[in-house]
Parts: structure tokens; C-alpha cells; sequence
């Protein structure tokens, strides 16, 4: 089917630029991303992931890990290993 129609998307800088890095190394356009997307909404009839508002215990979990509250950093995976198991 030939490529006629445009689309037109508002969204902010950042979002645009995280967006096309992560598509870039996957080798796939913007264009390409939202194609897939918009044929998964019809395969699927309706969004193709679960949309739900997050509990209050997740919002708070999200909040401090963006604000790294409670975050430990570790300089190799067997420092990260004995962590977990004490």
C-alpha cells in the first residue's frame, strides 16, 4: 500500500531525542516506530499494552528512584551479588 498520509505529533525535545537514540540503535526510524505502532493498535483493536493508573506504592518507588533516595551504587557485579545475599 503506498505511503500517502502524514501525521503530525506534538511532543517535547527530550522525549523526540531519547526516542530516536534507542530507535537508532535498533536500526528504525521514527517514522518506522510509529507505523508499528499504529498497525499494532489495529492487529490488537485498541491500544497494544495495558494503560492503568500506578498504585500508591509504585508512584513512590518511581519518585525516589528519580530523586535517588535509597539507590546503592556498585563498582562490579560480585559487589552487587554479596549485597543481595547478606
Amino acid at each position: 500500500m503506498a505511503k500517502s498520509a502524514t501525521i503530525q505529533v506534538r511532543v517535547d525535545e527530550d522525549t523526540k531525542v531519547q526516542s530516536q537514540n534507542i530507535l537508532a540503535k535498533l536500526h528504525i526510524t521514527l517514522s518506522e516506530a510509529i507505523a508499528m505502532y499504529l498497525r499494532q493498535i489495529i492487529y490488537h483493536r485498541g491500544i497494544p499494552f495495558e494503560i492503568r493508573v500506578p498504585n500508591t506504592e509504585t508512584l513512590k518507588a518511581v519518585q525516589d528512584a528519580e530523586s535517588g533516595k535509597g539507590l546503592k551504587e556498585f563498582s562490579s557485579v560480585d559487589e552487587l551479588f554479596k549485597d543481595l545475599e547478606s
